[in-house]
């Protein structure tokens, strides 16, 4: 085993998030235009999506001008929530619109609750306590007493469950006047909530004064919830430093780095070492196919500041690999956008192996770069693959590892699965696009017109996640 791990003074980025949490705001001056975050101009990114849907997004932005809008979520860096807001803020604002970013502030204990609460919503066994409930609670109303929440916002949308609590308290406020929506990005369902009646009676007690809700996909919508639902995809920005076009010089000094044979055919996995991530399986299909071709693994990820359980998931896949040298473990800073994109570039066949998934933007990402992926058949990952035509579903570690030893003795076949599965994500998870369904939610919103009991999407995603 080959194991790195680096430190990086970019991870964080400078000078932000302020004491009262803001990571952006025009208001305020604050607004970084380096690393980690990025914004292009718009016209860059119609060569890539084309002029009918940047007028769409335009068509968007018009209606919602005016508007002051605050985004929560709990972490500045890491995840997929931050790395998309390190993009879409930025750009939104560049735009015209007043959109603010920040990132709510919690103690150590406070991050232990809301990683169960995440694993509980996800179906894993185990309890919620009263004790959770009251660190949740007053970290929440700690964070709401201060200076943490515009109050005077047109609408707040908060990311996941971490900041859910503040909503709450709004009805104790009697300057109240904005819209609060949440952004769900987690794999959740009906039948896991009812499993676990002390989860459901805490998720529906901070879900009740919310005036709308967005989802990955129709699966995770929790229909008895009255509130406007609405189904939304995340999305990759392409002309980010992670999802950019590289020179091949610029990934062969990736490759050097972490010292990667570029002749020897690489398997790869990107991710947060997570217990939901299936790096187990990946090692164990890596083994399979390595007693019939030589070849390598790349399992590279990081460890996000809203997540306690890295360290303990790092070390179990240090004992599964041993003393292989063929296998490298790659733990990053949270912003190493030009390493994840030059080793995903680099290799031969990605893999997404995980058992739960919100999205999976690894495999959005794989995807775009025209790489063949095998990925497990869970969360939004059945929104991006059509099994045997963009990729393979991951149903048991020989099959996957037969599929894989398929597409690293058969580069044509794995090249033409690639570009397949460019043009589909192209086509769905391009940030301009759904940004302009993020913007047309909130304005539904904001004019009160909706049903509590109205599920509206902007595509047929409900048919995706039904193909095989």
């Amino acid at each position: 085993m080959v194991e790195t791990r680096l430190k990086s003074v970019s991870e964080e980025p400078a000078n932000v998030p302020l004491p009262d949490g803001t990571m952006y705001s025009q208001s305020k001056g604050i607004c970084p235009d380096g690393p980690p975050f990025s914004v292009s101009p718009l016209e860059a990114y119609l060569p890539i999506v084309g002029e009918k849907k940047i007028e769409r997004l335009l068509s968007a932005v018009q209606m919602v001008k005016g508007l002051k809008i605050l985004e929560l979520n709990s972490s500045p860096i890491g995840g997929g929530v931050a790395e998309m807001l390190l993009s879409c803020i930025p750009f939104l604002n560049q735009l015209g619109l007043d959109v603010e970013w920040k990132v709510i502030q919690g103690s150590p204990s406070f991050y232990e609750v809301t990683k169960c609460i995440h694993n509980l919503l996800q179906g894993r066994g185990g309890c919620f306590t009263s004790e959770m409930e009251r660190i949740y609670f007053n970290t929440l109303e700690e964070n709401g007493n201060g200076h943490m929440v515009d109050w005077d916002a047109d609408v707040v949308l908060i990311h996941d469950p971490q900041p859910l609590g503040l909503a709450p308290s709004l009805s104790e406020r009697a300057n109240r006047r904005g819209k609060w929506m949440w952004r769900c990005h987690i794999d959740m369902d009906e039948d896991t909530l009812k499993a676990n009646p002390a989860l459901e009676y805490f998720m529906d007690y901070w879900v009740e004064p919310l005036d709308g809700a967005i989802f990955s996909a129709a699966q995770y919508i929790i229909c008895r919830w009255p509130l406007p639902k609405f189904i939304i995809p995340p999305f990759i920005d392409p002309l980010s430093p992670k999802n950019r076009e590289l020179s091949q010089k610029e990934i062969d000094d990736v490759l050097d780095k972490y010292e990667i044979d570029p002749k020897k055919p690489i398997i790869c996995q990107i991710g947060r070492f997570d217990p939901w991530k299936g790096i187990d399986s990946v090692i164990e299909v890596y083994h399979q196919v390595k007693s019939k071709m030589d070849c390598q693994l790349i399992l590279a990820g990081g460890l996000a500041a809203d997540d306690p359980e890295g360290e303990t998931i790092l070390a179990s896949i240090r004992q599964a690999i041993g003393d292989d040298p063929d296998v490298h473990l790659l733990c990053l800073p949270a912003n190493s956008p030009l390493e994840i994109n030059a080793l995903q570039r680099a290799s031969h066949v990605m893999m997404q192996l995980s058992t739960k998934e919100g999205f999976g933007l690894t495999v959005t990402e794989a995807l775009w770069k025209k790489k063949a992926i095998v990925a497990s058949p869970v969360g939004g990952i059945t929104q991006q693959i059509r099994d045997g035509e963009y990729g393979f579903f991951h149903n048991s570690i020989a099959d996957t590892a037969e599929n894989v030893e398929y597409l690293l003795t058969h580069p044509r076949a794995a090249e033409l699965i690639g570009r397949k599965g460019h043009l589909y994500i192209k086509d769905h998870f391009m940030m301009p696009d759904r940004l302009a369904d993020y913007l047309k939610s909130i304005l539904m919103v904001q004019e009160s017109k909706l049903d509590p009991d109205s599920i509206i999407s902007f595509h047929s995603w409900h048919k995706l996640d039904k193909r095989k």
